[in-house]
């Protein structure tokens, strides 16, 4: 039996115009465009179709509006019979994930995540955090260089995106200095990155206890497909753990590297991202190069995936 992974993506994949021909062209992609709409009291589609790129970079925005263009295209997928055998999300994206799933309502989930992004951007003031990539297989000697600037200043490794690829976060100072440790020491290149916060870091505390508070009082049901966790790289399916995952993810790092691993082992080889961009499809090779990746943002890439699924 072929082993399918669905991946979503998280925040930065965003971008304007994004999903319009599946809402253009599906009744059921128009439908979650359109309950987005109803059950955030504002109208995300306008922004995400004819609003500035400034509006759709606001955290609150960004993340229901690649939630929403995800499911609006997972919708069409559901229809056309193309299930996966796991689920995975990358941070944002694993509220896509268990959405796809049957783990969560869309409607309680867009409201959830609008939340989430608020909570994240107001949980440390503006200019005080701040995010970099590294690009190194160093991971070793990346720990040491974080370790050291921890001395001055809080910050953490707080994305395993790739074995060549980290993020670092943490408050500003924090940041810095390890990226000038790194750059010293030639572990490798540090690349900021143009956030808002310092995004799965413990300054994001705060706003894990803002958002436990929301996603205790929302309905969960178990996963009708098994799902890797940002948080330990683990299968859940029990709604209880898919509620304490989604709790824990915030202030924690993203284990993208060991997810796609964890996913190998239960023999999966075939993969694709739903949603905008193919940010995951390009860390995928990186990850596990002999896995078949595919990405599905437009009706193009739909109808190649279409081919390729049932072939």
């Amino acid at each position: 039996m072929v082993r399918w992974a669905f991946l979503f993506p998280g925040q930065g994949s965003q971008y304007k115009g994004m999903g319009i021909d599946f809402y253009e062209k599906f009744p059921e992609s128009k439908k979650v465009f359109e309950e987005a709409d109803k059950f955030l009291n504002f109208s995300l589609s306008k922004i995400i179709f004819e609003g500035t790129e400034e509006e759709l970079k606001k955290t609150e925005i960004t993340q229901p509006a690649i939630l929403t263009t995800s499911i609006a295209i997972f919708e069409v997928l559901k229809k056309e019979k193309l299930f996966p055998t796991y689920v995975a999300g990358h941070s944002l994206g694993e509220y896509s994930a268990i959405v796809a799933a049957e783990g969560l309502e869309f409607k309680d989930a867009v409201r959830t995540v609008h939340f989430r992004g608020k909570f994240m951007q107001e949980a440390v003031p503006e200019g005080e955090g701040a995010m970099a990539a590294i690009i190194s297989e160093k991971l070793d000697e990346i720990k040491e260089a974080v370790k050291e600037a921890q001395k001055k200043a809080p910050v953490v490794i707080a994305n395993y995106n790739a074995p060549n690829q980290y993020v670092i976060s943490g408050k500003k100072e924090g940041v810095d200095l390890a990226a000038k440790i790194i750059k010293e020491k030639n572990i490798g290149k540090a690349i900021p990155l143009k956030v808002s916060a310092p995004f799965h870091s413990p300054l994001m505390e705060n706003a894990a206890v803002r958002l436990k508070a929301i996603l205790l009082n929302i309905d969960f049901n178990d996963l009708n497909y098994p799902l890797v966790t940002n948080v330990d790289a683990k299968i859940i399916q029990k709604k209880e753990d898919v509620r304490e995952s989604l709790i824990r993810q915030v202030p924690n790092p993203v284990k993208w590297t060991q997810s796609i691993l964890k996913l190998k082992e239960e023999g999966v080889e075939n993969f694709v991202e739903i949603g905008p961009g193919k940010v995951l499809t390009g860390l995928l090779q990186k990850i596990y190069p002999e896995a078949k990746g595919y990405f599905i943002n437009d009706l193009k890439s739909f109808e190649e995936f279409k081919g390729i699924y049932k072939s």
